[in-house]
């Protein structure tokens, strides 16, 4: 490559003035050249290739932190409107959806006394504040009737249980708030590896001491998840944050020679060598990323970046 290559780009002010949507407000931040302004750009162009990419299967990865928040109704929006094939999440993401669901939880402060917060039955999620009653005390009371209603004969996958869960919603008048209900009316395929960590895997386990036998069977879900990738063409993901999610995520699409698309948002840093923290170009040194993709890390809270980068891309597919 050479001086007049490198050179090809001009950065350009962000004009306010001409600012009249969130897709045109990406567009400028692209073209202003730094810094995280301008991965969103390149995010948004790649998430648009790959919703657009008809022979590509979607998969969307998360935590559960994020549908403690008002964000919940942007991953809503995706998997509402069938722009995601395949979900990988935590238990957690099944414990707030379903809270949720039935309870109210509530703005808070980073900086607070949390040994107050405590002695009054206050759990804090960050800046969110979370009543014991609204939490633990709700799903107990909720989930041990739903899963009295559930066959488990058979042990299910993750993913026919969510399924099941999202059907017994049916009769939720809020159902159509909740992630879980959109999982199982769109069939969207969705795996929660870590099914025992959380709320909602504690009273699984509660339930199965009641009835004496296992009820899930996660080895189904990476039959699922193989014959998913085995038969894929192309694979992409939209990547938010780490841990178990992000990881089950690449791991199964290294078969497949990696992921063709890429798009992760964290706040992790990488010199720890975290896995939350890796970028997409780690990745590709395992394969789990393949080296043509297409591919870009954003670094900065997904609370904010997520609204701005799906916002922009539904006004490009659905309106006028």
């Amino acid at each position: 490559m050479n001086r007049e290559q490198i050179l090809k780009d001009v950065v350009r002010d962000i004009d306010l003035s001409r600012i009249k949507s969130l897709r045109s407000l990406i567009t400028a931040m692209e073209q202003s050249g730094g810094f995280v302004a301008k991965k969103i750009g390149v995010g948004f162009n790649i998430i648009k290739e790959m919703v657009d990419d008809k022979d590509c299967v979607r998969f969307l990865s998360f935590p559960a932190c994020i549908i403690a928040t008002g964000c919940r109704g942007v991953v809503r929006e995706l998997l509402r409107r069938r722009l995601f094939d395949v979900v990988i999440t935590t238990c957690g993401t099944l414990d707030h959806d379903l809270a949720r669901l039935w309870r109210p939880y509530h703005h808070g402060l980073l900086k607070v006394n949390d040994s107050l917060l405590h002695s009054l039955e206050i759990n804090r999620l960050g800046s969110i504040y979370i009543a014991n009653e609204n939490y633990g005390v709700i799903l107990e009371e909720k989930l041990q009737e739903i899963f009295s209603k559930i066959d488990f004969t058979n042990p299910l996958s993750t993913r026919e249980l969510i399924w099941r869960i999202g059907e017994l919603l049916e009769g939720e008048e809020r159902r159509e708030e909740s992630i879980i209900y959109w999982c199982y009316k769109n069939r969207i395929s969705t795996y929660i590896p870590g099914i025992t960590d959380g709320a909602f895997g504690f009273q699984l386990w509660m339930y199965s001491q009641k009835i004496n036998k296992a009820m899930v069977n996660v080895f189904k879900d990476e039959l699922e998840l193989a014959d998913i990738v085995f038969t894929a063409e192309k694979t992409g993901a939209l990547i938010i944050g780490g841990g178990i999610s992000k990881h089950h995520t690449i791991w199964w699409n290294q078969f497949k020679n990696g992921l063709d698309y890429a798009i992760y948002i964290t706040t992790a840093v990488e010199w720890d060598g975290s896995l939350s923290g890796a970028r997409t170009e780690e990745a590709i040194s395992w394969g789990k990323i393949n080296e043509e993709a297409k591919h870009v890390t954003i670094e900065g809270d997904a609370t904010v970046i997520l609204p701005l980068l799906i916002g922009a891309l539904l006004e490009e597919k659905f309106q006028p």
